[in-house]
C-alpha cells in the first residue's frame, strides 16, 4: 500500500493550503485516514483524523482545518484556513488499512509534504 501526499507550499499568514492523500494498492478497506505534522525539533502530533465515527482534531487547529475523505477514491483531504506561522511542519498522511491477502490491518505513511507558513 502507498500513500501519496501533496498540496504543500509556502503561503503568508492568513492564508490557506489543500493537501490531498490517495491510497493505492492491496487495500481491502480503509479504517481511517488523518493527518499529523512534525516541526523542526519537535514530535510528530495528530492534526485531524477521520474514521466511520467522526472527526477529531488537534485543539490548536479545530475551527480553522477541516478533514474530508473520499472513500470512492481511497483519499483524505486537509483543507487548512487562516493559517499561523506555527502551523508550519511537514505533514504526513496516514491511513488505517486493511490489506486484501491476510485481512490485517497496519499503519501506513505517506511521504510528507512541507507546509511554510511566513511573511
Amino acid at each position: 500500500v502507498q500513500l501519496q501526499a501533496s498540496g504543500g507550499g509556502s503561503v503568508q499568514p492568513g492564508g490557506y493550503l489543500r493537501l490531498s492523500c490517495a491510497a493505492s494498492g492491496s487495500i481491502f478497506s480503509i479504517n481511517g485516514m488523518g493527518w499529523y505534522r512534525q516541526a523542526p525539533g519537535m514530535r510528530r502530533e495528530m492534526v485531524a483524523v477521520i474514521t466511520g465515527r467522526g472527526t477529531s482534531y488537534a485543539g490548536s487547529v479545530q475551527g480553522r482545518f477541516t478533514i474530508s475523505r473520499d472513500s470512492a477514491k481511497n483519499s483524505v483531504y486537509l483543507q487548512m484556513t487562516n493559517l499561523k506561522p506555527e502551523d508550519t511542519a511537514v505533514y504526513y498522511c496516514n491511513a488505517v488499512v486493511v490489506i486484501t491477502t491476510t485481512h490485517n490491518e497496519y499503519d501506513f505513511w505517506g511521504q510528507g509534504t512541507e507546509v511554510t507558513v511566513s511573511s
